[in-house]
């Protein structure tokens, strides 16, 4: 493992790139700004390698960017209705940065500090303090992120916190995926294990209502490629402009399959796992055109997220899988991505 000095942010704090690979040729390129995955080359079908992640190739442009392009989101990953929610009896209210919603921790999330780094073995470590109050949320955090590339090609993601005083947590990771390594991702194939999807409203805040995927778009159970039903007569896909929605995973398991994204083009799968409930399907709606990584173009559906997480808006649906986590508890969650390749 390497590192080397990627620039400066505006603030003048210098920013680290660490270069993980294994023996097999893979490589990955992580910041220790918001623990971005900058790069990740992985082999292809046709004995090459092609980077899978869309990025930038400088500080500036992730800090000037929307999209959250490859970076750890928290403290809560996705949308909180209304900017606020109630714990132990108290409220808290948060920046409105999505509409009236809260949306990827605020005005200041995860992503937009350097993170602290340390090589342990195989692994790049990732540490910071999120002092009691940052963007409003309650109880001194210290998280912990790992991220690992293992000899079968996976990069696995670490995550932990321990609080002292009873707060909400959310973690997730916001990588671009295209396993062609740019263009359009519609002809990509997906197929997602999960029976049922969380409803929408127009702000694509879920309601509470589970909806069941057989018989619509939403239907991932065999693979299919992303574009076949995305324009679809839907109002779902319409409240989203696209596909940009939790998925909830069906198998019980600690350490579940969660979806299998599959290029014919390069032969590349990418397999996910997490020991979370949830998945949240972007179909990168929202992207405007901009220069990409040595001068690639990114666009509208470049690219897929797979945002393995608990359910948007939990703390205000009470059936939903709790994000509470709890003084002197611990946070632990695994998510790997997993590369393949078919002829």
């Amino acid at each position: 493992m390497t590192n080397f000095v990627f620039g400066k942010t505006k603030d003048g704090e210098n920013v680290r790139a660490w270069r993980l690979a294994n023996s097999r040729g893979a490589h990955a390129v992580i910041l220790d700004y918001g623990c971005i995955v900058q790069a990740l080359s992985v082999p292809n079908a046709h004995g090459g390698f092609t980077d899978v992640v869309l990025g930038y190739d400088t500080v500036a442009e992730y800090e000037d960017n929307d999209g959250y392009f490859g970076a750890v989101i928290g403290r809560i990953a996705n949308r909180i209705g209304k900017s606020e929610f109630t714990l132990n009896g108290k409220t808290y209210r948060l920046a409105q940065n999505d509409g009236k919603n809260h949306l990827h921790g605020g005005v200041k999330g995860f992503d937009k500090f350097v993170w602290e780094a340390r090589q342990e073995g195989n692994a790049l470590v990732f540490t910071r303090f999120s002092p009691d109050g940052e963007e409003n949320y309650p109880g001194n955090l210290r998280v912990s992120i790992s991220y690992e590339l293992t000899e079968e090609n996976e990069l696995r993601i670490t995550y932990d916190a321990d609080t002292d005083a009873d707060t909400v947590i959310n973690l997730t990771n916001h990588s671009y995926f295209n396993l062609d390594g740019g263009g359009t991702v519609l002809n990509h194939y997906l197929q997602i294990f999960a029976d049922e999807f969380t409803e929408n409203d127009e702000g694509c805040l879920p309601t509470g209502r589970f909806l069941k995927t057989a018989g619509t778009p939403f239907d991932f159970s065999e693979p299919k490629p992303v574009g076949r039903d995305i324009e679809a007569d839907d109002i779902q896909l319409k409240n989203g402009h696209g596909y940009d929605h939790n998925f909830v995973l069906s198998d019980k398991v600690e350490l579940k399959k969660a979806a299998v994204l599959y290029s014919p083009k390069t032969g590349i799968s990418m397999t996910t796992f997490t020991m979370l409930p949830g998945m949240q399907l972007y179909s990168a709606n929202w992207l405007t055109p901009r220069k990409g990584k040595l001068g690639s173009l990114i666009d509208r559906r470049y690219a897929i997220c797979l945002e393995t997480q608990m359910f948007p808006n939990a703390l205000a649906i009470p059936h939903f899988p709790n994000v509470v986590l709890k003084k002197d508890e611990h946070y632990h969650s695994v998510t790997i991505y997993r590369f393949d390749t078919t002829v």
